[in-house]
């Protein structure tokens, strides 16, 4: 655990906390501890209390909810955009009692420690505007998985899902499994393993050993229904762009992957879908 000096880093990794004014930010770095977050790390259980809050860097969490037999699902996912410990900024002091909270992809989080969040959260008004925006955000992404998970195949809501995570670690290679993904999506092993070999077979990923690649990001792109390119614009209307968004847009890539343009190899993945 490294406390972050206020002198330190102009950028501190966050976007939420990079979308402050240089003073304020350099205040809250002041507050903040660097931490590692480790694979299936549970931050908060299911009706616990809040007693510190997380920015992700490169980090990935979910935020997942159970039914009565004990089966979880994915109701949101929050990296560099955003925060955990959200139901704080609402007023309460823990979580909903079905809900629960760990690191789905290790990386680095930085921790503030609840009653400073609350303290600066009353006095700074910069602070207390971008957290209430991504709460905003937020209801967004929650609204709109519910109805990308009810209309649109699994195919598409993996290649959603597939980028948002990209966006997030901003590399290529990231840990996940077949069976932690489709509990991510909501649906069966069976269904992700047929999807992400669909996937792999178009030249979209490469996967092995619990490792994804993402091989042709354009190409998902072209693959994945309209959720992912809305709940981007949405995070970016309020916080700005992404570094490689506006790499992309100042130098589009080509397609590195072989078989065709994305748009004839997202058109073959969709047919094949619809005759399986």
């Amino acid at each position: 655990m490294v406390t972050i000096a206020a002198k330190g880093r102009a950028q501190l990794g966050n976007r939420l906390l990079d979308a402050l004014p240089l003073p304020d930010r350099r205040r809250i770095a002041a507050l903040l501890e660097r931490e590692k977050g480790e694979h299936k790390q549970m931050l908060y259980g299911p009706g616990a209390r809040i007693e510190a809050l997380y920015f992700p860097v490169d980090a990935v969490a979910s935020i997942l909810t159970t039914l009565s037999d004990g089966a979880g699902v994915e109701i949101a996912t929050v990296g560099n955009e955003g925060m955990l410990g959200s139901p704080v900024v609402l007023g309460s002091d823990a979580m909903p009692a079905r809900e629960f909270c760990q690191i789905q992809v290790p990386g680095e989080v930085l921790r503030m420690d609840r009653g400073s969040f609350e303290e600066v959260l009353s006095r700074d008004s910069p602070f207390r505007n971008v957290i209430q925006l991504y709460v905003q955000a937020l209801f967004t992404q929650i609204a709109q998985q519910v109805a990308c998970n009810a209309l649109h195949s699994v195919e598409e809501r993996c290649c959603r899902w597939l980028l948002l995570t990209h966006d997030r670690v901003q590399k290529d290679t990231f840990p996940i499994t077949h069976e932690f993904l489709a509990q991510m999506l909501g649906v069966r092993r069976a269904s992700v393993t047929l999807a992400a070999g669909a996937l792999q077979a178009a030249g979209l990923i490469s996967y092995r050993r619990g490792e994804m690649i993402i091989v042709d990001r354009e190409g998902l792109e072209e693959v994945s229904c309209e959720c992912y390119h809305l709940l981007r614009d949405e995070f970016d209307r309020l916080l700005g762009p992404t570094a490689s968004k506006a790499a992309v847009a100042a130098d589009p890539p080509r397609s590195r992957s072989r078989g065709g343009s994305p748009a004839k190899r997202g058109g073959q993945l969709r047919r094949r879908t619809a005759n399986r």
